[in-house]
């Protein structure tokens, strides 16, 4: 999964951008009890270590 598929896949599920600097993102939703960060890099893939654990984070695991 690239960075901009996982930015997909969180905003289709609600979230949406709260604070940003640089290529650092911070995502939240309305009841979601912590912000989620990523290290946006665009087309590159993320690491699936990373990604299990943004998803997970995001209550978006296994979906």
């Amino acid at each position: 999964m690239t960075f901009n598929e996982l930015i997909r896949r969180l905003e289709g599920a609600g979230f949406r951008v709260v604070r940003e600097k640089g290529s650092i993102r911070y995502y939240a939703k309305q009841d979601w009890p912590r912000l989620i960060r990523v290290d946006y890099h665009g087309k590159k893939e993320v690491p699936s270590g990373t990604c299990q654990a943004i998803l997970k984070a995001a209550g978006l695991k296994g979906t």
